[in-house]
């Protein structure tokens, strides 16, 4: 799956007919900005990451707090290292049952969020 972010004006030709002008870009989040509603689930996410990391093993714990630079709201991570993380994330939370559903959830809704 591969997927594409714009910031700023995208501009594809096909042909040297029907071309109908570019497609602007420029939402609340713009070059070198996070989108609030992404910054806002990854920060809850990292809230509920640290209620998860003392309800398992050490070794999960370890996976969890190495994931955790992945998942700051920065826009310089590259999309492949965040999905990463939350997928590692993921399968903590879903070893754990219901104390990791909160977990899961949340990294379902950031998915969602990144994978367009």
């Amino acid at each position: 799956m591969t997927s594409n972010y714009y910031y700023g004006d995208n501009v594809n030709m096909h042909g040297g007919q029907g071309n109908t002008g570019i497609v602007r870009n420029y939402g609340a989040a713009g070059a070198g900005q996070q989108d609030p509603a992404l910054a806002s689930a990854l920060a809850e996410l990292n809230r509920l990451i640290g209620e998860l990391r003392t309800r398992v093993p050490a070794p999960d714990a370890q996976l969890l707090d190495d994931s955790l630079p992945a998942l700051t709201p920065d826009a310089d991570v590259p999309a492949q290292q965040r999905r990463g993380a939350l997928m590692a994330i993921a399968g903590i939370a879903s070893t754990v049952g219901t104390v990791g559903r909160p977990v899961a959830e949340a990294v379902r809704a950031i998915i969602g969020m990144i994978s367009g």
